[in-house]
């Protein structure tokens, strides 16, 4: 292993790969702009350009997430990603090849140059399946539809709301009304001690779990579906 390759994994460990960085220490660009683990156990790595050291920058964060985590699977995310480095996409396309995990590729209208050439040689060497919407530079084998709009928000934020242009109707001034308790707090005691059971102690509040945050990127919450029914299926039948 290369000195670049144990440069890259320190910074892999130290959650340096886990946002979106532009440069290495030494200021050389960072080919790999992400990686982090998605739904507990999907792999999830995005490329912003195809470039000599991208298999490197790979192993490093792929080392790193596995150390602590159970990867069931992978989204390679080529969408607005670019490269003139073929040798670097078939470099890139042997690591995937080796891992024997299912693969999802993401790629759309503004997947450029090498990544192309990546998504094409994992698609044909049936070592992935291609997730895009139309257009897309790849002929996806999973096409889902997007809005233009959202796409680039989306692919920076997945989490984020939508845009929608939807116009919510709201019901009259009185239409509610009628769907209200109107019982009264006195109302509810003089029930309970009515039937006997003031002296009850009351039941502890209910505290509401924190909600786990969802995908809302079409694209990449239907590829992690895909992995990790996959990881189902393997898991009955080995």
């Amino acid at each position: 292993m290369t000195q670049r390759f144990f440069k890259l994994l320190i910074l892999a460990l130290t959650g340096l790969l886990a946002a979106p960085v532009l440069a290495h220490a030494d200021g050389t660009s960072l080919a790999l702009a992400k990686s982090e683990i998605l739904e507990g156990n999907v792999e999830y790595l995005c490329v912003s350009h195809v470039a000599a050291g991208l298999p490197d920058e790979i192993s490093a964060a792929n080392h790193a997430l596995t150390a602590t985590n159970k990867i069931v699977g992978t989204i390679l995310d080529l969408r607005f990603a670019d490269g003139d480095d073929a040798a670097a996409a078939t470099a890139t396309a042997n690591l995937f090849a080796a891992k024997k995990l299912p693969l999802a590729i993401l790629v759309n209208g503004r997947t450029r140059g090498a990544a192309v050439t990546l998504a094409t040689v994992l698609r044909e060497s049936r070592v992935g399946l291609v997730f895009g919407s139309t257009p897309a530079a790849v002929k996806p084998d999973i096409s889902v539809e997007e809005n233009p709009a959202d796409e680039k928000k989306l692919f920076e934020n997945p989490y984020a709301a939508p845009a929608t242009n939807e116009v919510v109707a709201l019901p009259g001034t009185n239409d509610f009304l009628s769907l209200v308790d109107h019982t009264s707090e006195a109302d509810l005691v003089r029930a309970k001690i009515k039937d006997g059971d003031e002296f009850e102690n009351p039941p502890p509040p209910h505290v509401a779990e924190p909600q786990k945050p969802v995908i809302r990127d079409p694209v990449l919450a239907r590829a992690a579906d895909l992995i990790k029914g996959l990881a189902i299926v393997r898991e009955f039948h080995p």
